[in-house]
């Protein structure tokens, strides 16, 4: 009974789709071909290459009944210019979406080998950079390209040769330059130095950059010279005499300018009261020494390259002696009578140090090595000087220096301790030395006392008359011998 009824739906089946009675149809055989048709013209359109976007068009015409015209690889691939490269993909496995070309040549590459063509090619990638959207990755492409354009046509122009190290001229000693830093810019042309590309030379003295190629071109004499043969400070404030008395030239270059900015901008510098051109001065500020001893004023102004190249070197050499060019400036400015005493206190100490074995073993005179001058004398100042007593720096590091001095001759070292003084007007207290607060220094035989017993009792001072003394008595033994 199952059996029977499989066997009628089976006859069913079979005989459903074609004419009764048959198990054949031919009518299935025509539908299945026209589908495997169309899956077959989909499959072609779907694999062929994706950087062919002239036949995309015309397949998205054809009509889902009629077979896929079958395409030739001459007619598939689009032409190619000269000199591209020549790839073609005619089959795909996967899908990946990528729908740049990347075969084609990019915008602005210019395979140029002189520097007319260079040119050329960097004139064109410009005119695309301002033919693309703005900010757009194209754009920033486009530039990079151009970029390395300039970077080619400048290696033309300032080929790498086998330069010398060591360049002496107009008494600036150039040194060749390794790094290949792109921030440095040529004093004698104003342009940046392409350090990766291009030679370039610093002096040692002023630290003059330049170009290889701006070397025979340099007539600026080194301020280092000037540093050496005559380290002094223009002390008047902006000494301008005017721009007739520079017969409406550059101080410097003898360029023409004016303050009209015809032919040329004349600017005036600070320092020297003079006026430069745009190529000499550069609008660097600096702070101006004459300002700061009679204004006490810190305020960087506008001065010339070779017065800034001239007060950076200058900076840390002390050579203003204040008392002499302004001395009421220790009674406007608290800090520098603080600055004098912690300095007058050091020189008494140095005594202790040179005859001491174990200071000089440990170096402590090394801790004001930056300023030798604090050890020598207590007048000079240099702007370095009056900059950190400005910024309150300076009587911070020196009062940890002065201590760090007094620690080892009071405390560390018995040698020193025992070059200590009693005072011989009172003959009591501790033991005295010449940098103590409460202590009075004899200007003759540098004795030290009690400040209150010294000026009570101000007549003379007992160790100058002993010593008076003896140098009495030793004449009058010596005096009958010589007449003998």
């Amino acid at each position: 009974m199952l059996f029977s009824t499989v066997q009628r739906r089976a006859a069913g089946k079979r005989g459903g789709c074609g004419e009764p009675g048959t198990g054949h149809s031919s009518r299935p055989h025509r539908w299945n071909a026209m589908e495997y048709d169309e899956k077959l013209a989909r499959f072609r359109q779907a694999h062929l290459n994706p950087f062919n976007k002239q036949l995309a068009p015309r397949q998205h015409e054809q009509e889902p009944g009629e077979e896929a015209p079958r395409v030739t690889s001459e007619e598939a691939l689009p032409e190619l210019c000269p000199g591209e490269l020549e790839f073609h993909c005619t089959e795909r496995v996967m899908d990946l979406g990528l729908s740049e070309d990347h075969f084609s040549r990019p915008v602005g590459l210019f395979l140029a080998s002189d520097i007319q063509q260079l040119q050329q090619a960097i004139e064109e990638c410009k005119q695309v950079i301002l033919e693309l959207p703005e900010q757009s990755e194209k754009q920033k492409d486009a530039v990079v390209r151009l970029i390395h354009l300039r970077l080619k046509l400048q290696e033309l122009k300032d080929p790498n040769e086998d330069e010398p190290n060591v360049r002496v001229l107009l008494e600036h000693r150039f040194y060749k330059e390794k790094s290949k830093s792109v921030k440095q810019t040529c004093d004698k042309c104003n342009t940046i130095i392409w350090g990766l590309i291009q030679t370039w030379y610093t002096c040692t003295g002023c630290y003059y950059r330049c170009h290889s190629k701006c070397l025979n071109l340099v007539s600026k004499p080194c301020v280092s010279s000037k540093v050496s043969h005559q380290a002094e400070y223009e002390l008047n404030i902006c000494p301008e005499t005017g721009l007739d008395s520079q017969d409406y030239r550059c101080a410097e270059c003898r360029v023409p300018i004016s303050l009209r900015g015809v032919p040329s901008e004349a600017r005036q510098c600070d320092y020297t009261g003079q006026y430069y051109c745009s190529h000499c001065h550069w609008n660097d500020l600096a702070v101006i020494p004459a300002r700061v001893v009679h204004n006490w004023d810190f305020e960087p102004r506008k001065v010339s390259r070779s017065s800034m190249r001239y007060l950076a070197l200058m900076v840390s050499r002390p050579v203003l002696r204040l008392r002499e060019i302004n001395p009421l400036l220790f009674n406007y400015v608290e800090e520098l009578v603080e600055i004098r005493k912690l300095r007058q206190d050091i020189l008494r100490m140095k005594p202790y140090f040179i005859t001491c074995r174990e200071a000089m073993e440990a170096r402590l005179l090394l801790q004001l090595q930056d300023r030798q001058h604090f050890v020598e004398n207590d007048e000079m100042y240099s702007i370095q000087d009056l900059l950190d007593v400005h910024m309150g720096r300076l009587g911070c590091s020196l009062t940890e220096t002065h201590t760090l001095f007094a620690k080892h001759i009071k405390l560390d070292c018995e040698r020193c301790q025992a070059k200590g003084f009693v005072c011989e007007l009172c003959r009591e207290g501790d033991v005295l030395f010449p940098f103590d607060s409460h202590t009075s220094v004899c200007s003759d035989c540098s004795a030290v006392f009690h400040r209150d017993c010294y000026y009570d009792n101000s007549t003379t001072c007992p160790r100058c008359a002993r010593l008076t003394l003896r140098k009495q008595s030793l004449f009058q033994e010596t005096g009958p011998d010589v007449d003998a």
